[in-house]
């Protein structure tokens, strides 16, 4: 089996004041909350958004362990629609100390490229920031972070870096070379 050598870059904030907003795309382009816990809907913007940069570690996932995590405390999706299409996500979970992971973010395919990354990454930090206002009973968030890595589009250290986050560690490792999964199997290229 070939392997792919995959640097994995860790960033964080360390206050709500190191958030740089991007520009807001022109046109119908929203941030909404997906209120409603949906494995259907999150499987779907997991799949969609990693199907080819390889996010397969969730697709095995049950629809009760969707369910599981979706319905914990502190996780959050939110869904950049671009005249009513969703267009990408981003997703918060609440960890100890008023500590906030992204632990996704990215937009589908057709999407890239039209200004929707920043603006969402944007939006994305600002709830972890304010995360606590809307569970009561968790800590005040204190630190934002998230991790990229080498396989993710060209364009996304970049985007992090602009919107206020910064770096605190770099792993390199070697990974089992996988096929682009994409939101259906065999959807793009291997």
């Amino acid at each position: 089996m070939s392997t792919l050598t995959v640097t994995t870059w860790s960033l964080e904030q360390t206050s709500s004041a190191d958030v740089r907003p991007a520009t807001a795309p022109e046109g119908d382009v929203r941030i909404v909350r997906a209120e409603v816990p949906s494995p259907e809907f999150s499987r779907f913007l997991y799949a969609s958004v990693g199907g080819d940069i390889r996010w397969i570690d969730r697709l095995g996932w049950t629809y009760a362990r969707w369910r599981d995590h979706l319905t914990r405390r502190g996780v959050e999706t939110w869904v950049a629609l671009d005249r009513g299409t969703p267009a990408g996500y981003v997703e918060l979970e609440a960890q100890d100390e008023g500590v906030v992971e992204i632990v996704y973010f990215g937009l589908l395919p057709a999407f890239r490229g039209r200004r929707i990354g920043g603006h969402l990454l944007s939006q994305g930090a600002s709830r972890a920031w304010d995360l606590a206002d809307r569970w009561p009973g968790l800590s005040p968030t204190k630190r934002v972070w998230l991790h990229t890595c080498s396989k993710d589009g060209e364009h996304a250290m970049d985007n992090y870096l602009r919107r206020g986050f910064t770096l605190f560690d770099t792993k390199v490792e070697e990974e089992p070379e996988t096929s682009t999964p994409g939101p259906w199997p065999r959807a793009y290229p291997a």
